[in-house]
């Protein structure tokens, strides 16, 4: 394990707002780093500096000659005509053979690679980039904010390939789920600091609580003897037989430290002003299609959605999600069919270039109060301005001089005020920060309107759905089971995508259907036999999994209650075992699903 990136005493500062402080830190082939922070906080500066795209105003970046970075670049590097396979190959100057096998990690394959890039979903678009990065052959990754706009398959995939990847990495994410599967470290920033932690960020969080909770015990039992000391010395100082007594209480006093806590910053809190909750239907929608004048996105569209259910639209991107939220906004009209508002609703709309059509003389104030239903008090406006950042003088703020993250959370924070019974949200995650994220997500929970979101942060999607329509191949249905059952759908998709009889046609689903019917198995009654003796085997592997995954649970509390019992013995040994023990829970966990997945297919067979 090699160190890469060095940075040393380095001071960096937008006028009077300071980044980092005399920030030394260093960073090792095999980190594997999620980096989280407040909007502000230096997360993308810190990346800029180790790209040199940004100078520090002081201290010194080292780069190892050995260092090959790696990123995504933010402007498009191909050209307008250009196919997917000739960009790769001028881009990264390998063989035709070399980019169609990198490709095929993020399922670029046959059409695909013969496609104008420009012509393909974003997503796709996206998988074009992380093929080129790969191609130059990186050690070192810095992604910041790779999962923005990211399809739920897109993010899976960029997920398989960062386990796989044989360098290190900082991942700058407002995606908990994420930097859960592809972390096995945490950094912060904060008040012009980094704070590095070796574990994951669920460990990190724990960690954090736990440091804070210590030191509080420990400064209420030296307060306490410090009270015990003083009544004494105050009850004997002045008596000659007791003097010498008192001052040895006073310089016991004097040696009582307390532990300095910083002052944590203020927790992000959204609450949604409420609306009048009624039942019935909130929207039905009755043979519809939706498109634009020369195209058909989807058609025959039929379900009811019930007052206060929160709806996630989910699908790949290119498959109409966005196109269906315009249609039922009237924002497109329906080409055929059509759907029907509940009595009283008139939905609110976040798009997500909304924010490009606020009027740029108003300040931010002006513009929330603005969108405010009536009786919103000053208070309420300051309230939802300071959960979206704008803090203090930030209200008074012109618009002009927003940035464009900046007026998209202007926009979101304008929408929630309005009090609107029925909210649709097209990615109302991106430009917000970790903390704003999760906030939104528990507000919008405990928000008794309906809501349907378009949204592939799936710590958000857990927070907010309650049901799930899928936009795909021409269809919009509501999904027949929870979230969580979405996405391991998926993940059997790509699973399926990737095996290797898929990647020898061009219609991997339907060819991988044809040889199944085309295998000749054993007679009836010895397939029973087979599958009988296969059902008892697979029960009591399950039984063993389930074993050992309570072990492995039971060593990692052990360890956790080691520290809190030993704080200030540090042990080597439980820290590495530690950091072992969570990729083996998540092997285990998956192990367990695929062992029941067999099972009860199995089960349904008999």
């Amino acid at each position: 394990m090699s160190t890469l990136i060095q940075l040393h005493n380095i001071n960096k500062q937008y006028g009077p707002r300071v980044i980092f402080e005399d920030l030394s830190c260093m960073f090792s082939s095999q980190d594997r780093i999620g980096l989280i922070g407040r909007n502000g906080a230096g997360k993308t500066t810190l990346c800029r500096l180790i790209l040199n795209e940004e100078e520090p105003d002081s201290g010194k970046i080292v780069l190892n000659s050995q260092l090959r970075l790696g990123y995504i670049e933010q402007k498009d590097p191909y050209d307008p005509e250009e196919n997917v396979l000739e960009f790769l190959m001028r881009y990264t100057g390998k063989e035709d053979w070399q980019c169609g096998k990198v490709a095929g990690k993020f399922q670029l394959r046959n059409e695909i690679l013969e496609s104008q890039i420009r012509q393909l979903p974003g997503g796709y678009q996206t998988r074009v980039k992380l093929t080129a990065m790969l191609l130059r052959d990186p050690n070192f990754l810095i992604l910041d904010e790779p999962t923005n706009y990211l399809d739920l398959k897109t993010l899976i995939l960029l997920e398989r390939f960062l386990k796989s990847f044989k360098g290190g990495y900082i991942i700058v994410s407002h995606d908990r789920e994420f930097l859960k599967r592809t972390c096995d470290q945490t950094a912060e920033t904060e008040r012009g600091e980094l704070l590095r932690y070796s574990g994951k960020i669920e460990e990190f969080f724990a960690y954090k609580a736990e440091k804070i909770r210590l030191a509080e015990s420990h400064n209420k039992t030296v307060e306490a003897k410090r009270k015990q000391l003083q009544r004494f010395v105050d009850k004997n100082r002045v008596r000659a037989s007791t003097a010498a007594q008192a001052q040895n209480k006073i310089k016991q006093i004097e040696r009582l430290k307390t532990i300095e806590i910083d002052q944590s910053l203020a927790t992000t809190r959204i609450k949604i002003p409420s609306v009048e909750t009624r039942k019935g239907n909130a929207l039905r929608v009755e043979d519809l299609s939706i498109g634009y004048p020369d195209l058909i996105v989807a058609n025959h569209i039929r379900f009811d959605i019930e007052r206060g259910e929160h709806v996630a639209v989910l699908g790949d991107n290119g498959q109409g999600k966005t196109t269906f939220l315009k249609t039922i906004t009237g924002e497109l009209q329906p080409k055929e069919g059509e759907f029907i508002w509940g009595h009283g609703i008139e939905p609110g709309y976040y798009a997500q270039h909304v924010y490009s059509s606020i009027d740029s003389k108003l300040d931010v104030y002006t513009y929330l109060e603005q969108q405010s239903k009536p009786q919103t008090t000053r208070q309420d406006v300051l309230d939802m301005a300071g959960s979206f950042l704008f803090k203090g003088d930030e209200v008074e703020k012109p618009v002009s001089v927003l940035s464009g993250g900046e007026r998209a959370r202007l926009c979101l924070a304008g929408l929630l005020l309005r009090g609107s019974p029925v909210l649709l949200l097209d990615e109302p995650t991106n430009h917000l920060d970790f903390e704003t994220v999760e906030a939104l997500g528990e507000a919008l929970q405990k928000y008794d309107g309906t809501v349907f979101f378009i949204s592939h942060d799936r710590t958000f999607v857990n927070l907010v759905a309650t049901s799930v329509i899928e936009v795909k191949d021409g269809q919009v249905r509501l999904y027949q089971g929870d979230y969580s059952s979405y996405v391991y759908q998926i993940e059997r998709e790509i699973e399926a995508e990737q095996s290797p009889e898929s990647k020898s046609t061009s219609n991997p689903v339907s060819s991988g259907a044809d040889s199944q019917n085309k295998k000749k198995g054993p007679s009836d009654q010895q397939a029973r036999k087979e599958r009988r003796s296969r059902i008892a085997k697979l029960k009591k592997l399950i039984q063993a999994s389930e074993k050992k995954t309570e072990g492995l649970q039971k060593e990692k509390e052990d360890i956790h209650q080691h520290f809190l019992d030993h704080p200030t013995d540090f042990d080597p040994n439980f820290k590495t075992r530690l950091g072992e023990i969570d990729p083996e829970l998540e092997a285990e966990e998956e192990s367990w699903l695929e062992l029941n997945e067999e099972l009860e297919s199995l089960q349904a067979e008999e």
